[in-house]
């Protein structure tokens, strides 16, 4: 399941954001990725401290707190976030992402864009799938979510900088096809309640809803 959501930070978190970044020293990025992956990864990172920690709370609690977000990927817990720039000529081939990362196991990979697309060429996201690839750039302060089972990279930056922060989720319910299915149920409840209020229909799919959940969820 690949979804877009708009808006996780608002404009003046954004600018916030980009401000406590601007400030901050970047590393070479290859320090965390796995042995593979770092054949292929070339960017910048923004370095451990006590500015990273505060920034990452800030960025993790918009993240959270979204409701698709939290209903997309039923969210139990989530990496440290990483803050990542691309400068001109930077990119990430083809990888797909460590099972697990700091205990947590990687359901979920999600990137959230800082930067104005219209500020830099290149940089796409791009996300490979038996169907083909799909490119992804977002606007600024918008996320987007997918499998962390998928092999993706990051096409060349020929203008400009490209800047995001990337982290995954490790969710209540590990299957991605469940977890799109709950999506899609909670996305027809609250349709139906809008348009015809809380009906015995209503409450049916409520209920099922609610019990596949329990059935599925890992805690």
């Amino acid at each position: 399941m690949l979804i877009t959501i708009a808006d996780i930070l608002s404009p003046a978190e954004l600018e916030e954001v980009r401000a406590m970044l601007g400030s901050m020293r970047f590393e070479d990025g290859r320090a965390t990725a796995g042995w593979s992956a770092k054949l292929v990864k070339d960017n910048e990172q923004a370095r451990e401290g006590a500015a990273l920690t505060l920034i990452r709370e800030k960025v993790t609690k918009a993240v959270m707190g979204n409701e698709v977000f939290s209903l997309a990927v039923r969210p139990k817990a989530l990496t440290p976030l990483i803050f990542a720039r691309y400068g001109q000529g930077k990119e990430y081939g083809s990888h797909v992402d460590n099972p697990l990362m700091n205990g947590i196991r990687t359901d979920v990979s999600f990137t959230l864009f800082l930067a104005d697309p219209a500020s830099y060429d290149g940089g796409e996201l791009v996300i490979e799938s038996v169907s083909g690839e799909e490119e992804v750039k977002l606007p600024a302060g918008h996320l987007v979510a997918y499998d962390s089972t998928s092999l993706h990279r990051v096409a060349p930056v020929t203008r400009g900088e490209r800047m995001v922060m990337v982290g995954w989720a490790q969710s209540f319910v590990r299957d991605s096809a469940k977890r799109e299915l709950l999506f899609d149920l909670e996305t027809a409840k609250r349709g139906l309640f809008a348009q015809a209020g809380k009906t015995p229909e209503f409450d049916l799919l409520a209920k099922s809803s609610a019990n596949l959940f329990r059935m599925w969820a890992e805690v």
